[in-house]
C-alpha cells in the first residue's frame, strides 16, 4: 500500500510541474487527493457558466491564479503579497496551493488584475461572486465598491464608476472569517477539526466572474410552477426600468416554442399548459425560458432560464397519517446525507465532472433524494439535480451553537433554545432569506430545513413559520432531529445506527413523519483515508461483506416502518469526510464500499410498498 501511495505522489509531481513553473502553483499533497485534481487547468479552473438559472452570453470568468496575503485584521490594503493562490479554492484547501489557516484576528487579502475592453464599458459592468466565506469587501483600483456578509449566497457589485482609463484594472478583496469564534453560519467548519467537525473554509470558494449589461437590464427572474392550475409564472425584475419598456417571455419544450407573451417590465407572465409534462425522478423534464427586455423593437437585454412542472405537498393516508406527496402521489423518499466536502477542495469540487459524479453515483445507487447537509452548493450542483431528477432537501448551515438537545429512540427531541445576540439573529435571518432567494428557481429543491439537531436553534416557531409563509411552493422540515415544533409540515428524528420513528399515533395526524438521519456504518479503506488511524463511524466494520450484511439488515428493518407512517429516510452518508469513514464511498471517491447495483436492487423494495390514501 505504501508503494501505491508513493506512485500516486510521483504521478502528481509528473502532472503538475509545468503548472508550477508557469504559475508557482501546485496542490498541497499532505492529504489524499481525488482523481480529478490532475485535470485542473490553473489558467481556467471551473470554467463553466456559474448561474444556469439566469444565463447571458457576454461574461468573463476570473477564476485562476491570484495573489494572496494574510495580515493582521484591520490593516490597510497591502502593497506586497505572500504568493499565489488558485481561485476559487479556499485557502485551507490543497487545491488552493496554499493550505494555510486564517485566524479571527487576521484577514485574507486577494489581488489580481483584469482587462476591460471597450465593449464591456457600455452600460454596467457587474462583478459577481458565487460565494465568499464570510465577510468580503471588494476594491477596484483601490476604491471600495461594496461589502458583503454571508458565506453561502451569491452577490455582485456594479463597478463601472471605479474603472480607470485603459484596459487594465486592479481588483483586491479583503476577507474576514472567524469560523467557530463568530456568530455567523458556518456549517461543520471548526478551527480545531475533530470527529464530525471539519477543516475551516475561508475566502473565495465559488466562481468569480464579470458580466456586461446595459443601463436597463433584467436583474432577477423568478419561476413558479402551479400544477393544480396547470400554469407557470415567470416574474422578472428590471434595473432602472423606463416607461414603455416591455418584457417578452418565451416558453420552450424540447427546443420548440410553446408560447410567447409580452408584459410591461416588472409584471408577471402566466403561461397555461393544457397537458403539462410533469417533472420527477423518472421524468426530469425541464421547460426552457427566454426573457427579453425590449424598448420598442430594440432588444436591450436577454437571459435564459428554465423551470419544471412539479408539486410537493402533504395529505393523510387511509389511517390518518400525513404523507409526503410528489405530484399528488405518495413516493417514499430515500437518500443519503450529503455533506458536499472534498479532500482536496474542501467546500469546492475540483472540477465540473467531480461535482456531477456524486449526483450521478447517488442516482446509480438507487436513491431518489439527497439531503444537502448544513452546506449550500454552487448553482450548477442544483442544475444537475434538476436535469437528472434528484430530489433535494436543503439545510441552512448551522452556527452560533451551544444550546441543549434532548432525544431518545422513538421520541422527538425537546431541549433548550439558543439565546442569540441581536446581531447573530439578524445574520441568520438575512442569510437564510438570501439562500432561499438564490435557489428558489431550482425545482429539485422540495424541502427547506432551517435547523439541525438544535445546533444554534433559536426562536424556532418564528423562524419555521416565516420559512413556510415565505415559500409556500415547498415543505419545511423545521428542526431535523432537533428540538421539535408543530410549525412546519415535517416531524423529523435522528437515530444511529438503526431505523426508528416517532410514534405516529402522537405525531402522524399533524405532521409528516421522517427519519432524518440513521445508519452511519463505517468502513475505513486503507490508502483512502484522511488520516492513517483513529478513523471512525457510528458502527465500524472490518470488511465489505460485514458492511453489506449490516446495511441489508437496516433496509429490512426500515421497510415495516413505511406502512406505519414513515414517509422518508436519510442514510448517513454519501462519502467519508475527513476522519468520518461512514460513507458509501471513500472521501477521494475512488472506492464504492457497496456495489451500486446491489444498493439499487435493495432500495427498490422501499419504493414498491403500497400506501392506501384517503
Amino acid at each position: 500500500m505504501i508503494k501505491k501511495i508513493t506512485c500516486w505522489i510521483a504521478l502528481v509531481f509528473l502532472v503538475f510541474p509545468t503548472f508550477s513553473q508557469q504559475h508557482n502553483w501546485q496542490p498541497k499533497k499532505d492529504k489524499i487527493l481525488s482523481e480529478w485534481a490532475i485535470n485542473i487547468d490553473p489558467n481556467a479552473p471551473l470554467p463553466e457558466y456559474p448561474r444556469p438559472q439566469m444565463s447571458r452570453e457576454n461574461w468573463t470568468n476570473l477564476n485562476g491564479i491570484w495573489k494572496y496575503t494574510i495580515i493582521e485584521k484591520g490593516s490597510t490594503e497591502p502593497e506586497n503579497f505572500q504568493g499565489d493562490i488558485l481561485v476559487p479554492y479556499a485557502i485551507e484547501s490543497a487545491l488552493s496551493g496554499v493550505g494555510q489557516t486564517v485566524s479571527k484576528d487576521q484577514e485574507l487579502w486577494y489581488h489580481r488584475s483584469f482587462e476591460v475592453d471597450r465593449g464591456m464599458r457600455k452600460g454596467n459592468l457587474l462583478l459577481h461572486f458565487g460565494a465568499v466565506d464570510w465577510e468580503a469587501e471588494v476594491f477596484i483600483n483601490g476604491k471600495s465598491v461594496g461589502m458583503h456578509q454571508g458565506g453561502y449566497d451569491p452577490f455582485s457589485f456594479e463597478i463601472s464608476e471605479a474603472l480607470v482609463s485603459g484596459r487594465k484594472q486592479q481588483l483586491s478583496i479583503r476577507v474576514w472569517d472567524p469560523t467557530d469564534e463568530g456568530p455567523q453560519p458556518r456549517g461543520k467548519q471548526i478551527n480545531k477539526p475533530h470527529g464530525i467537525w471539519y477543516t475551516p473554509v475561508t475566502g473565495i470558494w465559488q466562481t468569480v466572474w464579470l458580466e456586461a449589461v446595459p443601463d436597463q437590464y433584467i436583474s432577477h427572474i423568478k419561476n413558479t410552477a402551479d400544477l393544480d392550475n396547470k400554469q407557470i409564472s415567470v416574474e422578472t425584475q428590471v434595473n432602472d426600468p423606463q416607461p414603455g419598456q416591455m418584457i417578452t417571455v418565451r416558453l420552450f419544450t424540447n427546443g420548440e416554442l410553446l408560447d410567447e407573451k409580452e408584459v410591461p417590465a416588472g409584471e408577471s407572465t402566466i403561461f397555461s399548459i393544457d397537458n403539462p409534462n410533469i417533472w420527477g425522478p423518472d421524468n426530469p423534464f425541464l421547460y426552457d425560458i427566454e426573457a427579453r427586455l425590449m424598448d420598442g423593437r430594440k432588444q436591450l437585454d436577454a437571459v435564459k432560464s428554465y423551470t419544471a412542472m412539479r408539486k410537493i405537498s402533504m395529505k393523510p393516508d387511509a389511517y390518518g397519517n400525513q404523507r409526503l406527496l410528489l405530484n399528488d402521489k405518495f413516493l417514499f423518499q430515500y437518500g443519503p446525507l450529503d455533506q458536499g466536502w472534498w479532500p482536496d477542495g474542501l467546500y469546492t469540487a475540483p472540477t465540473e465532472e467531480a461535482l456531477v459524479y456524486d449526483i450521478d453515483k447517488t442516482k446509480e445507487m438507487g436513491f431518489n433524494m439527497i439531503r444537502k447537509h448544513v452546506k449550500v452548493e454552487p448553482a450548477r450542483w442544483y442544475y444537475h439535480c434538476d436535469k437528472i431528477g434528484m430530489l433535494v432537501w436543503q439545510d441552512m448551515p448551522s452556527g452560533d451553537m451551544g444550546n441543549r438537545w434532548e432525544a431518545r429512540p422513538g421520541v422527538v427531541g425537546k431541549g433548550t433554545e439558543r439565546k442569540r445576540s441581536p446581531e447573530s439573529m439578524a445574520i441568520f435571518k438575512k442569510e437564510w432569506k438570501a439562500i432561499m432567494d438564490a435557489n428558489y428557481n431550482f425545482p429539485s429543491i422540495i424541502v427547506w430545513v432551517p435547523f439541525n439537531e438544535a445546533w444554534g436553534q433559536f426562536n424556532t416557531e418564528e423562524i419555521v413559520k416565516w420559512t413556510v409563509e415565505y415559500d409556500p411552493s415547498r415543505l419545511v422540515n423545521g428542526a431535523s432531529g432537533g428540538n421539535y415544533t408543530l410549525e412546519g409540515q415535517i416531524m423529523d428524528m435522528h437515530n444511529y445506527p438503526d431505523p426508528v420513528m416517532p410514534d405516529p399515533k402522537i405525531w402522524g395526524h399533524h405532521q409528516i413523519i421522517v427519519l432524518g438521519e440513521y445508519g452511519g456504518l463505517g468502513l475505513p479503506i486503507e490508502g483512502h483515508t484522511w488520516q492513517n488511524k483513529d478513523n471512525w463511524g457510528y458502527q465500524s466494520f472490518k470488511d465489505k461483506d460485514a458492511l453489506r450484511e449490516r446495511y441489508s439488515k437496516l433496509i429490512q428493518d426500515l421497510k415495516p416502518l413505511i406502512p406505519m407512517g414513515l414517509s422518508a429516510a436519510i442514510y448517513t452518508q454519501t462519502t467519508d469526510v475527513e476522519v468520518e469513514t461512514n460513507g458509501l464511498m471513500t472521501y477521494d471517491r475512488k472506492v464504492s464500499k457497496l456495489e451500486p447495483q446491489f444498493l439499487k436492487q435493495l432500495h427498490k423494495e422501499l419504493y414498491t410498498i403500497k400506501i392506501p390514501m384517503k
